[in-house]
């Protein structure tokens, strides 16, 4: 029995993992830990909102643009490292945009003002909308189509790891400094993506097929490409779903510790604890979501978790006021759902373009999603004066029925070899 054959039998657990191959598991860890590094340092950003919002003397509104802008700069960063991950390779773009999104982090804190920081929040977006779509698209590479979904899925639930990294930053940098200075420390522990780089640059190499394969097509990294026939209508429902996931997202993400501390009145370290709870659920949601989409498709699954994200965020900000241990144990199911629909993404989006535009067409998909969807948690912060954080928290849902309407327009690609 050859390697290959060996390899397709395999059905012990984490057998997507062994089937990669020495460089497709350094592949992982490199994937893995840049989008967690990623999610850290995209979260020091709602977790110091108030702070920020005080220190600089800003409005709900005027604070929802620092999320705003960072989306839709991340739209720009995203679709520009698609065409560099097909032009200069995976390997070497996803180093570029680690670098990006951790040296402006750190810079944030050094913001005089609230016009210098959404500046450097904005530059900030460029690496951190570049970052997924290089890692996810060479563990996909690297992946069998069988384990695809799982394999892909599990880099996704570093955001979990990475979100919680940052809870428990937050809860001891403000347990030790006052807001006013806390907010800028928190940002500062942004420059530790510095070091996966290294270990990157030392460790990582993509598969010599596959950038054979790419470097000999003349369309690799073309705009033009995937914007006509036959991926025209590929590229704009694809564009859909990921607006309407990411706008739901983005809402709880950027407005749920505001929420907890502001309607339901939690202190620093009890939101830390309610947010420990939603975290848990989220990283459960990647990994289980991930064996969920090999298994019932692509389709099928985000269906499931968009219905229910959408139920549980409607469910969740509909407590009634004094009954915050019910927002602690709902935050578990929430954090699952919500967090579970973007398992297949990465498996989807890779099986929907050929590979010379692997990168361009996921790239600049997810992350137009990101751009557009930031009109969701931008209009939660202005409609937040009259109808309270939670009650605007409802944009969310409205989210995730749009990815639902979305898909009838998109194939299902479970089991798809890449080319």
């Amino acid at each position: 029995m050859d390697i290959a054959t060996a390899q397709q039998e395999d059905t012990r657990s984490f057998a997507w993992l062994r089937t990669l191959g020495p460089r497709g598991r350094r592949a992982f860890v490199a994937a893995f830990g840049g989008y967690g590094l990623d999610a850290y340092d995209f979260q020091v950003l709602p977790l110091s909102i108030t702070a920020i919002a005080a220190a600089f003397h800003i409005s709900t509104g005027e604070a929802g643009l620092l999320t705003a802008v960072t989306l839709v700069v991340s739209a720009v960063g995203g679709a520009i490292a698609g065409v560099l991950a097909d032009r200069i390779g995976r390997v070497r773009t996803l180093q570029l945009t680690i670098a990006v999104y951790a040296v402006f982090t750190v810079l944030c804190g050094f913001a005089p003002n609230f016009e210098t920081l959404l500046v450097f929040r904005a530059l900030q977006g460029l690496g951190f909308g570049g970052e997924w779509a290089a890692g996810a698209i060479l563990v996909a590479e690297y992946a069998q189509a069988r384990y695809r979904g799982r394999a892909v899925a599990f880099v996704q639930s570093a955001w979990a790891v990475g979100w919680g990294l940052a809870v428990a930053a937050y809860t001891i940098v403000f347990s030790l400094f006052n807001d006013p200075i806390a907010w800028r420390v928190l940002f500062w522990t942004g420059v530790l993506p510095a070091l996966l780089i290294l270990w990157i640059r030392r460790n990582l190499k993509e598969d010599e097929q596959i950038t054979e394969r790419r470097r000999q097509s003349a369309e690799r990294g073309s705009f033009v490409a995937i914007f006509r026939r036959p991926l025209l209508r590929t590229t704009l429902f694809a564009c859909l779903l990921t607006t309407g996931v990411q706008g739901g997202y983005y809402t709880l993400a950027t407005w749920l510790p505001a929420y907890l501390k502001t309607d339901r009145g939690l202190s620093v370290v009890n939101t830390g604890g309610y947010l420990a709870f939603l975290i848990a659920g989220a990283f459960l949601g990647y990994v289980s979501a991930g064996y969920l989409t090999d298994l019932l498709g692509r389709k099928k699954t985000i269906v499931l978790f968009a219905a229910v994200s959408a139920a549980l965020v409607v469910a969740y900000t509909q407590i009634p006021v004094g009954a915050n241990t019910l927002v602690m144990v709902l935050g578990f199911p929430l954090g699952f759902g919500m967090s579970a629909i973007f398992s297949g993404f990465g498996s989807f989006l890779a099986e929907l373009y050929p590979t010379a535009l692997r990168g361009t067409g996921q790239g600049l998909t997810y992350n137009a999603g990101r751009g557009i969807g930031a009109i969701f948690p931008t209009a939660v912060g202005f409609f937040a004066s009259s109808w309270g954080v939670g009650g605007a928290l409802i944009f969310g849902a409205l989210g995730y029925a749009i990815a639902v309407v979305a898909l009838l327009g998109l194939p299902e690609t479970r089991g798809r070899e890449l080319e």
